[in-house]
């Protein structure tokens, strides 16, 4: 069917430039002479055919163009396409307005160059804009609804609240698990927003020939499909990207500069990036050391020797929750259960860590 719209459209041009063409032909031909050629219809017959003939092999290329534009065009995200377009539009009616008065200039052949040339350039111009600028241009439109301010008793005015509140999803949180029982508990507030470039690194994991990767991957879409399906929260998908950027990391912190929203990660290294660029970030690491029961020097504690320490003679156990005891002079009751007293503390966004030491040896001295 495209085929035979490309060969109809070439049939048309070919009649209109018959018309209008074969009689200067003639004419520096010498053939005015020929009768059949003054009729305008024989003209377009004759025009037709010719460019018909002469660019039937050029059909095939064209209608393999036009296929691979249409699907370049439909797997595209609806953003690409849509500014793109707004973008282009934009060009050509600037174009438009600059070409009114080069349409004044006598001289033909440069009045046209100059027409085509304006016009290609700034419709090129104004797609790229439009193609490259869609994040911006996306955030924009979606940026947080304000509610309408309201008089107080006293007619001042009451501040604005924003009426979405972006949460975006790093790939080590989610596949980290622990996201899922946080919203489960309702402390997020606003909308989960996960960017389509961190669903992308998600399914190359998932994907990865590497068993310990690969169930990673698939434990990290599993969350999500928890997240979405079975908690009472609103979860968006970004369908953007930003193609001259190739890390995600970077990639989540510029898209949260744009949406004025929150990273959530357990990633110590993006959580210090986010810090040095102006990003709210929230770390679930964090919030898990804040809500672990309080150690302080001097309390006693019965733990169980699992293993040996780094260090020369210390001994390593474990709270319930995971925090690593570090046991001086432990090194030779390992599989015993010791009662130590704490004698220090280190806390760090990487977790805890608590010193202490055989309680035995306190009450020797």
């Amino acid at each position: 069917m495209l085929k035979r719209i490309v060969q109809l459209f070439f049939l048309i041009v070919g009649g209109a430039l018959g018309i209008f063409l074969i009689p200067k032909i003639t004419d520096i031909l010498g053939m005015e002479s020929v009768v059949l050629l003054e009729t305008s219809y024989i003209r377009a017959i004759v025009g037709a055919l010719v460019l018909f003939i002469t660019t039937f092999w050029l059909v095939d290329y064209i209608v393999h163009l036009i296929k691979y534009v249409e699907e370049a065009m439909v797997r595209a995200p609806v953003t690409d396409v849509l500014f793109g377009s707004l973008g282009l539009i934009f060009g050509l009616i600037v174009a438009y307005l600059i070409l009114l008065p080069i349409k004044s200039i006598t001289i033909d052949i440069i009045s046209t160059v100059l027409q085509i040339f304006v016009t290609l350039l700034l419709g090129y111009l104004g797609f790229q804009v439009g193609f490259k600028k869609r994040n911006e241009l996306v955030a924009l439109f979606s940026l947080p609804q304000r509610v309408g301010k309201k008089k107080t008793n006293h007619d001042e005015d009451v501040e604005e609240t924003p009426a979405a509140n972006f949460k975006l999803l790093d790939t080590s949180v989610i596949i980290d698990g622990r996201i899922a029982d946080i919203c489960k508990t309702g402390f997020f507030e606003g909308t989960i927003l996960i960017p389509q470039f961190v669903l992308g690194e998600l399914q190359h994991i998932a994907d990865s020939s590497d068993t310990l990767k690969r169930n990673r991957g698939r434990r990290g879409l599993d969350i999500l499909n928890k997240i979405q399906k079975e908690l009472d929260i609103k979860v968006e998908i970004y369908e953007g990207d930003f193609e001259d950027i190739q890390e995600v990391d970077s990639k989540l912190v510029k898209l949260a500069k744009i949406m004025n929203g929150t990273v959530v990660t357990n990633d110590f290294n993006l959580n210090k990036v986010c810090e040095l660029q102006g990003v709210k970030v929230l770390n679930i690491n964090d919030l898990s050391n804040a809500i672990k029961p309080v150690v302080l020097p001097g309390e006693e504690l019965r733990v169980y020797v699992v293993k040996d320490g780094k260090e020369q003679n210390q001994g390593v156990a474990y709270l319930d929750d995971g925090t690593m005891i570090v046991v001086e002079d432990g090194r030779d009751y390992i599989g015993v259960q010791l009662d130590v007293l704490v004698t220090s503390v280190l806390q760090t966004s990487a977790g805890r860590m608590i010193f202490a030491k055989r309680k035995q040896l306190e009450k020797a001295l």
